[in-house]
Parts: C-alpha cells; sequence; structure tokens
C-alpha cells in the first residue's frame, strides 16, 4: 500500500497493519514471548517478542501523548522527554523496560487498546486536520502518525514472521 494521505487511507493502513500482525502474535505461544531472538532496534542486538509488543505501545502512547498535550495547547517534547530523534534505540530501550515485567496477553490487551485510542482520535479528526497543514515541522499529524503505528507495525510484523519461522512456528 502507498503512503496514506487522506483520513480513510489512514485508518486502513493502521487495521491491515494491526489485523495482520494480531494474526501473528496469536499463533506465538506464551512460552516462546520472552526469548531474545527477534532483531532488535539497535544494531546487533535481539529483543523478545514482548519487547516488540512494548515498543508499539510504547510509540501509540507517545502519539496520543503528543496529540493531547497539542489540542491543549501544550509544549510537547518530541520524541518524548529526555530523548532526541538521534536516540530512537534507547527510547526503544526505556519502552522495553517500561512493560518487561507484563504478561504476553497483558501486553497483547495493552497493544489492541492503544490502536484502538489511535483510531477514536483519527476518528475526530478530517483529511484537512490530517494532511494539509505541518504539524510537526513540515510533517503533517496524519504523516506522524503513520510513522509510528502502521509503519513500526509492518516492519515488526517482518521481524515477527522471522522469529516465527526459526522457530516453526505456524
Amino acid at each position: 500500500m502507498s503512503i496514506p494521505a487522506t483520513k480513510l487511507e489512514l485508518e486502513v493502513a493502521i487495521q491491515d497493519a494491526f489485523s495482520k500482525l494480531e494474526k501473528d502474535y496469536a499463533s506465538i505461544p506464551a512460552d516462546c514471548t520472552r526469548l531474545l531472538k527477534v532483531e532488535g532496534n539497535i544494531k546487533d542486538t535481539q529483543i523478545s517478542v514482548c519487547d516488540t509488543l512494548a515498543y508499539l505501545i510504547g510509540w501509540g502512547h507517545l502519539v496520543m501523548k503528543w496529540h493531547s498535550r497539542k489540542q491543549a495547547g501544550e509544549t510537547v517534547d518530541f520524541p518524548e522527554t529526555g530523548f532526541r530523534w538521534n536516540q530512537l534505540g534507547e527510547l526503544a530501550v526505556h519502552f522495553h523496560q517500561t512493560y518487561r515485567d507484563w504478561s504476553y496477553d497483558a501486553l497483547l490487551e495493552e497493544w489492541r487498546k492503544v490502536v484502538t485510542d489511535i483510531l477514536v482520535m483519527i476518528a475526530s479528526e478530517n483529511d484537512a486536520s490530517l494532511y494539509v497543514k505541518p504539524w510537526y515541522k513540515q510533517w503533517t499529524l496524519g504523516r506522524m502518525i503513520q510513522f509510528n503505528t502502521s509503519s513500526p507495525m509492518k516492519n515488526m510484523r517482518t521481524k515477527v514472521r522471522r522469529f516465527k519461522k526459526s522457530h516453526a512456528i505456524k
């Protein structure tokens, strides 16, 4: 699918990436989800399937935080307070640590919730608010949402599918 340029295309991109990845996650036995056998976000590192969920949850919560702060006219620390754009690997580790004690089922439920929250937020917007004016630097709100939802879901799906294949999980 091409890069979303409308509200509907953004919703479809997120729903499509989510549903495909959710099926992959559903097929992984819980006892395999903490194995450090998934390619990490920092070169030459390995993370777990649970860490991939923590990553997606973390970015989803940031999208919601950015939106709510902007709506309230408050300052937003992009990408997150204490992190710069050149520290995304460290931010990923922060997400992994934040959710390290959560069960696989709890992580799946939280991921579903944050994706639902993002879709509700998108539903409250229109094409103009999502794609006409820059929202952060040169990026529109819709593009920032896509960068941090459907795009990382597709990336994580590739990694999760490699994990499944290497562990003979159907």
